[in-house]
């Protein structure tokens, strides 16, 4: 599996493949300059965790120029429908659901946040769990707060690889997601997110860092735009 971080959210899984973007806001990422174009070149697939400027981002466009599946839930999906996106490209699903992908599925299950656009709702925010037959599992968290039911997706999903929001403000803090590590998940490595791109959220990802001290779980903070070998 082949991770890129883009800034913020937004990731790029190369894994079984597939080559997928997660929350893709790249046009207007203060962390990454380099448009939308390059990451949307091969891609597969579009998976949103929820309905916010800075995570729907350029998916618009991505899914028109690569044809690639869009999955996320069911209001988003035809939201981005009357953007323009193919009807016959989305794959709508909700919490606890668990959707084929061809060559993985994923799986909804709960963030604590919000989600709209515009004033628009787009249904309640998610978290993503992908399951790939021949590789690890991976939980993109979304935003959200920590809460007691991440034990529920640990006991059911076993996830391997954690991205997980820490900047604060609009998610949980480092040393809160921390905890949230260390006390509901046995990762084998978790790589934190939504940081250091705007400044009302935390510009780096040291509390994160110091609260993972000795947990097994290895902790990656990867450049923007480097990819890493998992």
């Amino acid at each position: 599996m082949k991770i890129t971080w883009y800034g913020h959210s937004a990731f790029g899984i190369e894994a079984g493949g597939a080559n997928i973007l997660i929350d893709p806001f790249l046009s207007g990422n203060p962390s990454w300059d380099g448009g939308w174009e390059g990451p949307a070149k091969a891609a597969t697939h579009v998976l949103l965790t929820h309905g916010h400027d800075d995570h729907i981002g350029d998916a618009v466009d991505i899914l028109k120029q690569s044809g690639a599946m869009l999955v996320a839930n069911f209001e988003i999906c035809m939201f981005l429908v009357g953007k323009g996106v193919a009807e016959d490209k989305i794959n709508p699903a909700n919490h606890g659901g668990t959707v084929d992908c061809d060559g993985f599925t994923t799986t909804f299950v709960n963030a604590v946040h919000s989600s709209s656009t515009g004033g628009v709702y787009l249904g309640n925010p998610a978290g993503l769990v992908l399951h790939f037959p021949d590789d690890k599992t991976l939980y993109h968290m979304g935003d959200t707060d920590i809460f007691a039911d991440m034990a529920l997706v640990n006991e059911l999903h076993a996830p391997d690889i954690g991205l997980v929001p820490i900047g604060d403000r609009f998610t949980m803090g480092g040393a809160v997601a921390a905890l949230a590590c260390r006390r509901f998940f046995n990762f084998n490595t978790v790589i934190p997110c939504h940081y250091a791109t705007f400044p009302l959220i935390d510009p780096t990802a040291e509390k994160f860092v110091s609260g993972m001290e000795g947990n097994p779980a290895t902790v990656i903070v990867p450049e923007v735009g480097a990819a890493v070998d998992l």
